[in-house]
């Protein structure tokens, strides 16, 4: 029994050293290793290598938000904290996140010092505004997930979009979501009897078009009745992420036929 106890408290042990990760800075030896060691060493070694280092105790995401907390309450806006938010966005804080918490800390830190934090937060990150902080924000507005890259369909699609399958059972359903301007090439679901598909908007706004026909806009609610073997398109808007789900109508002899792209000049028509 002792042993089982053993065994079991360094199980214990080893899953909570293995949740630690050590943090390496090296700026204090670099900038003052000569001038100051010792204020390097407590930089370097005992800040972040074992403050910082203790992400069993409190994850990086939740030291970096205290940490640009404390240092816009105190007006510090140079170079450091410049660093941190780089760390923040590296420990997984969006734009949009950082946006919210800038905004939050301003009314108890005051409104100058905001302001002087969201000319830095603005460059840190500046690449997001079409990434993954888009893309999260997105998946905010909806109940549905976004799913996982649809690359088994990459080649029928101008853009990115992603699949997330919502039922297999009775009807087919799945959330199929596209990046602004990602839309499926002009295709077509044939059937001898039954058949087509079902789309009903989730979120953001898109468009759907058949053949010799005018393009219909698609908003969240919008219900569209695809009937088969008529050669149609959907996708998004130019300025805004959407998702829809998608219902496949069972019938006789079904297949979708994959036909050439929506072409720029076309799709830069709608508006």
């Amino acid at each position: 029994m002792k042993f089982i106890l053993v065994l079991f408290a360094l199980a214990i042990n080893s899953t909570t050293i293995m949740a630690q990760e050590t943090i390496k800075q090296t700026a204090g030896r670099d900038q003052l290793g000569d001038f100051a060691p010792k204020f390097a060493e407590l930089n370097d070694d005992v800040l972040f290598g074992e403050v910082w280092s203790r992400t069993d105790k409190l994850g990086l995401r939740d030291r970096s938000l205290v940490t640009i907390t404390s240092l816009i309450s105190q007006g510090i806006t140079d170079s450091s904290l410049t660093y941190h938010l780089q760390s923040a966005k590296q420990n997984g804080i969006t734009r949009t996140e950082i946006a919210e918490i800038l905004t939050h800390i301003g009314f108890y830190a005051g409104w100058p010092k905001a302001w002087a934090a969201f000319r830095l937060a603005k460059e840190v990150w500046s690449e997001d505004v079409k990434g993954e902080d888009a893309k999260a924000a997105f998946q905010r507005e909806m109940i549905f997930p976004i799913g996982e890259p649809n690359t088994a369909y990459a080649q029928y699609f101008v853009g990115n979009s992603y699949l997330a399958s919502v039922s297999s059972e009775q009807v087919p359903v799945a959330n199929v979501t596209f990046e602004p301007g990602c839309r499926n090439n002009w295709h077509i679901h044939h059937a001898t009897e039954g058949g087509g598909q079902m789309l009903i908007g989730v979120a953001g706004r898109g468009w759907y078009q058949e053949e010799g026909k005018p393009a219909v806009e698609i908003l969240p609610g919008t219900v569209i009745h695809i009937p088969a073997n008529v050669k149609h398109w959907h996708g998004a808007a130019a300025d805004s992420w959407f998702a829809h789900l998608a219902f496949e109508v069972p019938g006789e002899k079904t297949s979708n036929e994959w036909l050439e792209p929506v072409t720029d000049e076309a799709y830069g028509k709608l508006k």
